[in-house]
């Protein structure tokens, strides 16, 4: 998503893979909210309107989705989760041998039940739904037990400062995790974020100032469900991925980060450029990006649009789409792509 930093991005997705290596780091104190605060082993953050206060720092955290258990991944921490759920595509490898170590207490979506085996002193989720009392339990009712429990922050904006922008709600993320965890974990994810804004940053610089009239839109091709397509709404980090390479995100206008929308409205938006998100590790019909660029060919009308007959259409890993360690990597892909196809100069 950057071509400036098409070497720069390799080189800090590499760095976010290998942060558990890191001896060294940036300065700085996390952020989101009020940021941690207290001693080491009393920290505090507040996580989309809750206070998240362990009474020292954690020792069994559980994840409850594969982002959430990739960051803590990045942050050294595997000897200190209890438990991971809800893997939707391969560890990467340069996670595998340390996340062959975390126990898996769900393959799927985890319940309270499974949760509640693992002993949590902390659990970790990237979204909010994942805390409901079908699922995991309500944050209350977890917080009942004495369980703190974090969100992402890109999960909740409208609790978080307006000036902050997706990506950098996710570094935030870091940070606070960090901070919770203390020690060597804070030290990697201050310099995970560090290395993060800057290829942000070196893609924002490199991407040509553009009237509004003059950005490219972008449809982002989630899933396909039931024969009806799930794209990008306008509260999603995709919306701020476009933002950021001088495009515009088709459907910005639909409050929701994956709404189910028709094959109709996508022709009437007529992007020029269409991004799919390949989840085929998932499993599920409609996820992989062969069978998304099928139903793109097939219908009668998205089929005519200049997008899809000129192929402008750009595959990215679809777990990349939600806010991970691994979105940098996406960006980069979509600034080179927008690139290649000749909507950017």
């Amino acid at each position: 998503m950057r071509h400036p930093a098409r070497t720069g991005l390799a080189l800090t997705l590499t760095l976010a893979f290998a942060a558990t290596g890191c001896a060294t780091a940036t300065g700085g104190r996390p952020t989101g909210g009020p940021g941690p605060a207290g001693t080491a082993g009393a920290v505090s953050v507040v996580s989309c309107g809750r206070e998240v206060a362990p009474a020292a720092p954690p020792r069994r955290a559980v994840t409850l989705d594969q982002t959430s258990t990739e960051i803590l991944l990045a942050l050294g921490l595997q000897d200190r989760m209890a438990g991971t759920a809800n893997l939707k595509t391969k560890i990467p490898a340069v996670y595998e041998a340390a996340y062959a170590d975390v126990p898996v207490i769900a393959p799927k979506i985890a319940t309270g039940e499974q949760l509640r085996a693992a002993a949590p002193d902390l659990v970790v989720a990237g979204s909010a739904d994942l805390y409901t009392k079908d699922r995991a339990g309500t944050r209350e009712e977890l917080a009942a037990l004495k369980v703190p429990t974090f969100v992402s922050a890109v999960d909740c904006p409208r609790l978080d400062p307006a000036d902050r922008n997706p990506f950098e709600l996710l570094f935030s993320d870091y940070e606070n995790l960090g901070g919770l965890f203390g020690g060597d974990a804070a030290q990697r994810a201050r310099h995970l974020a560090a290395e993060q804004r800057a290829a942000v940053l070196r893609v924002r610089e490199g991407t040509p100032a553009r009237r509004d009239a003059d950005r490219p839109t972008v449809v982002f091709l989630y899933s396909v469900f039931n024969g009806m397509p799930y794209v990008a709404g306008g509260t999603g980090l995709p919306s701020e991925m476009s933002r950021i390479v001088g495009a515009k995100n088709a459907f910005d206008d639909i409050g929701e980060d994956w709404p189910e929308v028709s094959w109709e409205e996508v022709a009437r938006r007529d992007p020029d450029l269409i991004v799919v998100g390949d989840l085929s590790e998932r499993g599920r019909p409609g996820d992989s990006a062969a069978e998304k660029r099928a139903e793109l060919t097939a219908h009668p009308v998205v089929s005519r649009l200049d997008a899809v007959r000129d192929n402008h259409i750009l595959q990215v890993p679809g777990i990349e789409l939600d806010p991970s360690v691994r979105s940098v990597h996406t960006l980069g892909l979509l600034a080179d792509g927008m690139k290649d196809l000749g909507r950017a100069h």
